[in-house]
């Protein structure tokens, strides 16, 4: 913790989102967790920074704007504001949201490569490697996964050579590595620091920091005709939304930094578990006290991607189920570090078991048996039972052992320490028998079970808050104390016995109903079912009628190619037509065709194709043609026809 004017401060942050598709649960886990953190952390006494945004360069969102027909500028302002509203329905409570466009950003980043440059840790080279566009990231041949394929997302990377400036990584490796050692929880958990010590010391390379082969990104102050490679200009959005400055760091800048987390997916933790601690390094400033790369929320398909159709939006979902309902799902549900498998079923099932009959069901029965048996008054506590040593014993230790996992952001033991607490005090009920006192007329034991029961709730639900924000105020409503925000502090969730006696307790709807899950699934096959019937009678299109016959000579006169698709682009100001470069036996040729509806250029990339290779030459939109592609169309649909073991040129028959 850092210490201002006496004042415990607390900065954490996530990664800033990369606005080039919609967002799924897996980006909501990462937030929801942070804003959960932050949310303890502000119980705890301490002057919090949550900082999260959008990182806006670089090839892919240029590429994704450019086949929206919009500016990119333009591309990530629509996503910016879809990506704030799902903050906003999941409840996310962050200070700043700063975007890499904003010129407060892009300051900072041309001072600090100026900076790298001028100190002699950046040079002019060529670069000459593969590159991944969806992930912005650039990559060795030993680095590659089998077929020169992207090793974080299977997808074929582009070889690129092109005048760039490199980043001396390699001269700070050995100093990375002696800091790791030195700060051996600096990476967390361990399983991410041994794979990123393993990776430097396998040999570090210097880092291709400058692009020229696009535009849209921050300009090398000294070079225009570069931009700065987007994974250096992002990771430097952590101090520049501070307010950092070189001359005159700012207020926020000494007071927040070093950050206390950098908390993002393990996808990317390379990025700011060795490139932007090794920045630092170079800079002078301090690195920050932890970097910590969760896990995955997976499906039986594999991790969520738009590419694989198996995104899960937590839009619907909060609409279906609510939103503190979503937040415990997530946070309960994954280990730390580990991946979490994700099913709508295991959501359910976690709503009923631990939401509705745990918590949910021990709220209904305190408040009732209080109204039946008390005239709804919380009385005194006194001369108890055999039973209530336990529960009591469990509810004073529970807030140190849930703030040892808070305070390693390790959220499914914080929760499970507070239902061991929640399942203690159900067990309480059956064994201490209220309704047995009740119908005994021992009343002393009788108030002081149910005053403990009261308490018991006061205390977990002031353990939940941080993660289920909207549930306490319901809770403090049944159980009279709305008004009593005393009674909510970290330090009154240490002082067993706070629960004032003589309020009135007023027994509501079930905070969580039980759900039907057959009931769910039934309705979800009907929807799906209709949404077929639906698409199939969109579908229902006659088949084009059958040409003229021609005979065999007709036919022969037609000469059929393989080519391949060396390059590939949108013709521009033409919605349906893409301009292809083609290889053909020896020679290359351009051919446009009318496919854009049904492919993107980089998915044309590297297809063989049949060609018609002798059909006369045609200009559209000012592209003279030769050729035209084989496809297949049906009912609003089309393929191209591909061969796959055929060289270019050979004859299709």
């Amino acid at each position: 913790m850092k210490e201002t004017e006496s004042k415990k401060t607390f900065y954490l942050t996530t990664p800033i989102y990369y606005p080039s598709g919609s967002m799924h649960i897996g980006h909501a886990y990462t937030t929801v967790a942070a804003d959960t953190t932050i949310r303890y952390k502000k119980m705890r006494g301490y002057e919090t920074y949550f900082l999260t945004g959008t990182d806006e360069h670089g090839l892919k969102i240029q590429r994704r704007a450019k086949e929206a027909g919009c500016e990119p500028q333009q591309f990530v302002d629509g996503i910016v504001t879809d990506i704030k509203k799902l903050w906003q329905a999941l409840d996310i409570q962050y200070d700043d949201f700063i975007r890499t466009t904003e010129p407060r950003h892009q300051k900072v980043a041309q001072a600090i490569f100026q900076k790298i440059y001028d100190q002699g840790d950046i040079y002019k080279a060529e670069y000459e490697g593969w590159y991944c566009t969806p992930c912005e990231t650039f990559f060795t041949q030993r680095q590659l996964a089998e077929g020169n394929a992207c090793p974080d997302c299977g997808r074929p990377v582009e070889l690129t050579k092109e005048e760039s400036y490199f980043f001396k990584m390699s001269k700070y490796a050995d100093r990375w590595l002696q800091f790791i050692k030195e700060n051996p929880d600096f990476i967390q958990p361990e399983s991410r620091r041994n794979e990123m010590v393993s990776f430097v010391k396998q040999g570090l390379e210097d880092l291709c920091v400058s692009r020229t082969t696009f535009e849209w990104g921050i300009k090398v102050p000294f070079d225009q005709k570069h931009v700065i490679y987007v994974w250096f200009d992002a990771l430097i959005n952590y101090i520049s939304a501070l307010g950092y400055d070189f001359n005159n760091p700012g207020e926020k800048y000494k007071k927040f930094w070093p950050a206390d987390v950098h908390l993002m997916g393990k996808d990317i933790i390379r990025f700011h578990a060795i490139i932007w601690p090794i920045m630092l390094m170079a800079l002078g400033l301090p690195l920050p006290k932890q970097v910590l790369g969760h896990g995955w929320v997976i499906l039986d398909s594999g991790k969520m991607s738009k590419s694989k159709g198996n995104v899960v939006d937590p839009l619907v979902l909060i609409e279906k189920y609510g939103v503190d309902a979503i937040r415990y799902f997530l946070l309960r549900e994954m280990g730390y570090g580990q991946d979490s498998l994700y099913s709508e079923a295991a959501l359910v099932n976690r709503i009923n078991i631990d939401l509705a009959n745990d918590y949910g069901n021990l709220l209904s029965r305190t408040t009732a048996m209080i109204e039946k048996f008390c005239g709804g008054l919380v009385g005194a506590p006194g001369v108890g039972t055999e039973h209530d040593a336990e529960l009591v014993a469990l509810a004073k230790k529970t807030p140190a052992e849930y703030a040892i996992y808070m305070d390693k952001l390790d959220f499914q033991n914080a929760l499970a320490a507070v239902w061991r607490l929640i399942n203690q005090a159900n067990k309480y009920i059956d064994a201490a028998e209220p309704w047995a006192l009740n119908k005994a007329r021992q009343t002393e034991k009788l108030q002081t079970v149910l005053y403990n029961l009261a308490e018991v709730l006061r205390i977990s639900t002031i353990l939940i808050s941080p993660f289920m924000p909207n549930v306490p105020a319901k809770v403090w409503q049944q159980l009279g104390i709305s008004n009593r925000q005393e009674l909510f502090t970290w330090s009154a969730v240490q002082n067993w016995g706070a629960f004032p006696p003589g309020v009135r307790v007023t027994k509501n709807d079930a905070l969580f109903p039980r759900l039907d899950w057959q009931a769910i699934e039934a309705a979800g096959a009907q929807k799906e079912a209709e949404k077929a019937a639906e698409a199939a009678k969109e579908a229902e299109v006659a088949f084009a009628p059958f040409l003229p016959q021609i005979d065999i000579d007709q036919f022969g006169t037609i000469d059929l190619r393989v080519a391949e698709v060396l390059a590939c682009e949108k013709v521009p100001k033409a919605d349906k037509l893409l301009q292809l470069q083609v290889k053909v036996g020896t020679e290359e040729r351009t051919i446009v065709s009318g496919i854009a509806q049904y492919y993107t250029p980089e998915e044309m990339i590297g297809k063989k194709v049949v060609l018609v290779a002798n059909l006369k030459p045609a200009k559209l939109r000012g592209i003279e043609s030769h050729g035209m592609l084989l496809a297949a169309s049906h009912g609003g649909k089309l393929e191209v026809v591909e061969i796959k073991d055929i060289e270019p040129g050979g004859r299709v028959k």
